[in-house]
């Protein structure tokens, strides 16, 4: 099956609001919420992908000629490309009624483990989401991160008990999540949290902790005084504050002030692997990326599913060679151009 045929099948199936578009920037869904746009008029979504474009990446074939190695390491676990398949919940109600949340990670947490990556999953107000989200983590031998929303801290024990069976290699929360609609006035109460409030989570994890949601060096700096072992610089897919930067306008100044005390990961309208290059040149170690892997799962299943990761890796490869780049640890902030 080839990217194309996933793009033209899943237009046959998807909801009123994501039209599967060739490429995913926020143009076509922009302020639609419920859905894959934004709350407000959706600048956000739609910044995130076009400051990606503005980067360019410096030609440079005058080096040795060998195979590129794409392998990456995370938690002492080897994946092979640097990215995961970011978490992405209700997608009956977002992307139409083909799949459920269940079903939906079922195909996307094993057909991302079987292309060599891994699967971030996603999290909802109905418990049975972070269940069915963590059995599928555990029959693929803990290849997979649960996201947990930011709710209080005995609903998160309860869902840190299912991490901790299921064997996760890690466990994230989606912070930026405060924003959402749905999370307000629940009781008991869900959003945003203090430095001390994300530190007790982060030790009643049992794993390594990964923060979504980053946006200001500041705000790294608190994930790294709560413990995080990782951060995600991230603003939700431009879904819940417009006028917002984009990822690619921060992750530099982000990943510096990090350096190496945390693991920095970014999303945010990276829809290609020249894409993940540019991210890695600017610091970051790793990428995840979300609406498109919905599209490939409602377009072709785990075989649609496949073949983006085939897409995004060799694309990676390819844009590593020209640059003169033959692992990931050779690529550098000289390789693009700001």
């Amino acid at each position: 099956m080839t990217y194309e045929e996933v793009l033209n099948n899943a237009k046959t199936c998807m909801g009123e609001f994501c039209k599967a578009c060739p490429v995913c920037n926020g143009k076509a869904c922009k302020n639609q919420m419920p859905g894959p746009g934004a709350k407000g008029v959706g600048d956000t979504a739609i910044r995130n992908y076009e400051k990606w474009q503005e980067v360019r990446v410096n030609l440079d074939t005058i080096c040795e000629n060998k195979k590129v190695n794409t392998s990456f390491t995370l938690f002492d676990k080897t994946f092979k490309f640097p990215f995961f398949a970011g978490p992405v919940g209700a997608v009956n109600l977002h992307y139409g009624d083909k799949y459920n949340d269940m079903q939906y990670n079922d195909i996307l947490v094993a057909a991302c483990a079987k292309g060599g990556i891994a699967a971030f999953t996603g999290d909802g107000t109905n418990p049975d989401v972070m269940t069915a989200a963590t059995k599928a983590i555990k029959a693929v031998d803990g290849m997979g991160v649960p996201t947990v929303k930011p709710w209080d801290i005995n609903t998160l024990n309860d869902k840190f008990a299912m991490v901790k069976d299921c064997g996760s290699f890690a466990v994230a929360m989606d912070i930026d999540a405060a924003g959402l609609p749905f999370l307000k006035n629940l009781t008991p109460p869900a959003g945003s949290k203090s430095v001390e409030e994300l530190r007790e989570i982060a030790q009643a994890a049992g794993v390594p902790f990964v923060v979504k949601g980053i946006m200001t060096v500041k705000a790294a700096l608190k994930a790294k005084e709560a413990g995080a072992a990782a951060i995600i610089v991230s603003n939700h897919g431009g879904r819940v504050l417009d006028q917002c930067a984009s990822t690619a306008e921060v992750l530099s100044e982000i990943a510096d002030a990090a350096g190496d005390s945390m693991k920095v990961l970014v999303d945010g309208g990276i829809r290609s692997g020249v894409d993940i290059f540019k991210a890695l040149a600017m610091g970051a170690d790793g990428v995840l990326i979300g609406r498109p892997f919905v599209t490939a799962v409602y377009g072709g299943g785990e075989e649609g599913v496949q073949a983006y990761i085939d897409k995004l890796g060799a694309e990676l490869a390819d844009t590593m060679a020209m640059c003169g780049a033959h692992s990931l640890d050779e690529i550098s902030r000289d390789m693009v151009r700001l």
